[in-house]
């Protein structure tokens, strides 16, 4: 098992791969038992070729997309600390043994490496990309109630158990919002720590499509929280409901039947009287829900406890 494990995926790098996996084995290379491992994402240019010449154990994985990368890495990759890092140049790589440190002493299970709260935007050209990075934090910090500085960064720290108990699911660049999300409701400990961020040298082109990808992960906000929270989001719209049909109920049906003892509008009736029973039956899927979702996580303790003794 490796000491500290750094997982690059790359798809068409090579401007700066070779500098990004040599920045990286500087870093670690008073730590025993380090290394890089760089996995190429169908690179149509020489990724591959210069992230071995450099010094990095090179793998493959042909599903596109970083979910579909990171989820090969997390199989096949055993450590005791993990850094994800992407292969544009754009991360200070002398800040992983500081970020290691808080995983392998200070027991942290995922540390982030925060951009927005030092020269992200200023540094970054992209102006959509900004206002994106804001809108997810905001969604995720106000649903799950936490304070995560950084939702969409791809500069981590994970520890064994985040890494061997992480379901991946996404398959693109929603997975950092998955990540975020899972570590906040499964209650793991998570370390906010700034970086400095610098934008990509000239002819490095982001994979990162502003508004196909932001209404991707927008979507996995919405999905993740009915999954996890779902006594809340059945509950909201079991009150939406009620309301709806009260509202309606009231004027258009209680009051005239009071004044002349005849139900003028019966098909306003009906639709009430479903709106009214769709809001019971949302309540009590959100109970339901709400208790296997309780289940789940103490079945996800029980598999923490398990994967070190495995490892």
């Amino acid at each position: 098992m490796d000491r500290i494990a750094i997982l690059i995926p790359c798809f068409n790098e090579s401007k700066t791969i070779k500098k990004v996996v040599e920045d990286c084995l500087k870093s670690v290379s008073s730590i025993p038992n380090s290394k890089v491992y760089v996995y190429d994402n169908n690179s149509t240019d020489n990724t591959a070729e210069l992230a071995k010449k450099a010094g990095a154990i090179v793998r493959y994985e042909h599903k596109q997309g970083k979910g579909n990368v990171i989820r090969r890495m997390f199989r096949e990759v055993n450590a005791e600390c993990y850094i994800m890092i992407d292969g544009d140049d754009t991360y200070p790589a002398e800040e992983i043994p500081k970020m290691a440190n808080y995983i392998l002493k200070d027991k942290y299970d995922m540390v982030i490496g925060d951009r927005l709260s030092s020269s992200y935007f200023t540094e970054n050209k992209r102006a959509f990309h900004g206002i994106g990075n804001k809108l997810v934090r905001w969604s995720i910090n106000f649903f799950f109630k936490n304070d995560i500085k950084d939702i969409m960064t791809g500069y981590r720290a994970f520890s064994l158990e985040f890494v061997k108990t992480y379901p991946v699911l996404s398959r693109g660049f929603e997975i950092e919002t998955e990540m975020s999300i899972f570590a906040i409701v499964n209650n793991m400990a998570i370390k906010n720590y700034v970086i400095d961020y610098r934008d990509r040298p000239m002819g490095s082109v982001s994979k990162l499509n502003t508004f196909s990808d932001g209404f991707r992960v927008l979507r996995l906000i919405f999905t993740l929280y009915r999954n996890h929270k779902p006594f809340n989001f059945y509950g909201i719209l079991s009150l939406i409901l009620m309301i709806i049909s009260i509202a309606v109920f009231i004027p258009r049906v209680w009051i005239p039947y009071r004044m002349t003892g005849v139900v003028a509008n019966m098909p306003t009736l009906i639709i009430c009287g479903f709106c009214a029973i769709a809001a019971i039956i949302s309540f009590y899927s959100g109970l339901t829900l709400d208790a296997i979702q309780r289940q789940e996580r103490r079945e996800f303790e029980f598999r923490l406890q398990e994967v070190r003794k495995f490892f």
